[in-house]
């Protein structure tokens, strides 16, 4: 028989940025991968994950490639960088992972999900510039939910719990984990595998392997790296967010905030339900 095969999609989440090894990242898949078979019969682990990645990018090219190599178990975590783009569509994110994760149900692999915080709350940003992020990983949140109920995925609950505001958890950016908090996915996946009775090697462990980078590395990686990182980003979203936070302004003032959000619970339900029609047309035809 040949060894079980777990493969990676997503983004710098995944890939393991904030979890350095030498000159690359680990991260908690990774992690996960060293615990889904006992020491004498190790899976075959591939990590398709790149930094950056949104949900178009998981479906067009790691999609593929991970389906050529027939997984056991697939993780697909992925949305945040769609949250962080002046184009997000809730309608565009639901449709490509309701075709991911059909693809690879269909070819029977156990199939891992994660609901994740919103980049706002973790940078703390202010309010205004912060609930536009908050909504929309809400909304991504609630479709990964909702697929992930429908294809019947071992479901991460990651944007809940204690971690979340640890700092010891994560990296001196605060979008990612350290190895601390990758330590815990793995752990938390992990659990929910055993349980469905996948995974039959040792728990990974807790205990970061390596020191915690000093105050003086943290804000080395900030200033080189990090700083790269966010003006990638807020080049492209800055614009559109100022837009956003200023509606939030103008809403809050005149009492009608409650309208953002029941607009964006429309979008969502208005995602699915588009996909649950999609689905149905080739059976009435």
């Amino acid at each position: 028989m040949r060894p079980l095969r777990f493969v990676a999609l997503g983004d710098s989440l995944t890939e393991g940025v904030g979890d350095p090894v030498g000159d690359t990242w680990r991260g908690w898949a990774s992690l996960l991968a060293g615990g889904l078979a006992p020491a004498d019969a190790a899976a075959e682990f591939t990590n398709l994950a790149v930094s950056g990645a949104q949900t178009r990018d998981v479906l067009e090219r790691q999609t593929p490639q991970g389906l050529d190599l027939r997984p056991d178990v697939v993780s697909v975590v992925i949305g945040v960088n769609d949250t962080l783009r002046c184009t997000f569509d809730i309608h565009a994110v639901a449709a490509r992972l309701d075709k991911v994760y059909a693809a690879f149900r269909a070819q029977g692999a156990v199939l891992l999900t994660a609901c994740l915080p919103d980049p706002g709350s973790m940078l703390r940003l202010p309010g205004a510039l912060a609930r536009p992020l908050a909504r929309r990983q809400r909304a991504v949140n609630t479709v990964v939910h909702a697929l992930s109920e429908r294809y019947g995925a071992v479901h991460l609950h990651a944007a809940e719990g204690d971690w979340i505001t640890d700092r010891a958890m994560w990296s001196a950016d605060r979008l990612h984990p350290g190895e601390r908090g990758h330590r815990q996915l793995a752990r938390h996946f992990h659990a929910l595998l055993a349980e469905a009775g996948v995974a039959t090697g040792p728990v990974p462990s807790s205990e970061p392997e390596f020191a915690s980078p000093t105050r003086s590395a943290n804000l080395l990686w900030l200033a080189t790296a990090g700083t790269g990182w966010v003006a990638r980003r807020c080049t492209d979203l800055l614009p559109q967010l100022l837009t956003l936070a200023a509606a939030e302004v103008r809403h809050k003032a005149s009492g009608t905030s409650a309208r953002l959000d029941l607009s964006a619970s429309h979008a969502v339900a208005s995602a699915l339900a588009a996909i649950s029609v999609a689905e149905q047309q080739p059976d009435a035809a």
